[in-house]
């Protein structure tokens, strides 16, 4: 396992980039541009069970835990704001450990502005999404618990 948190590092790398932006404005175009580099997600993985509960737009993550204990991410959205933000959830939360997961709050939500700048409409589901990663997050450390029992 990593000594260092690779969650906090990237969350606190993602609020630097963040703050460096000047506006509001410029900070929706990064985004934005975020979401459009995110590959499709396959419609096998588009299912039902994989869409995440609680936001306006269609959001769909998917979470494995590979050979070296670590849980990959892939998601997608169908409206362009949101698929940014979701780019920047996997950047931050996928190819760690369910440990640094769940041993990081998401402070750099705040960090960013994200809570006072976003409608609540997509706040909540910036939430949900996250509410989400750290269920898969909690799944994955049970199993991996059960696993060395």
């Amino acid at each position: 396992m990593a000594t260092e948190n690779r969650v906090k590092a990237r969350s606190d790398q993602a609020a630097k980039d963040f703050q460096n932006l000047n506006s509001w404005e410029d900070r929706y175009k990064k985004i934005i541009s975020m979401g459009k580099s995110l590959p499709d997600l396959p419609d096998t993985l588009r299912t039902e069970e994989s869409k995440v509960k609680g936001c306006q737009s269609q959001v769909w993550l998917h979470a494995k835990l590979n050979s070296q204990g670590d849980i990959e991410f892939q998601g997608d959205s169908d409206a362009l704001l949101v698929k940014g933000l979701v780019a920047l959830l996997l950047q931050i939360y996928s190819g760690v450990t369910p440990e640094e997961i769940l041993s990081t709050p998401p402070d750099f939500l705040k960090a960013i502005g994200f809570e006072g700048n976003l409608s609540p409409s997509r706040a909540n589901g910036l939430f949900a999404m996250i509410k989400q990663i750290r269920y898969f997050a909690t799944a994955f450390a049970m199993l991996k618990k059960q696993n060395q029992a």
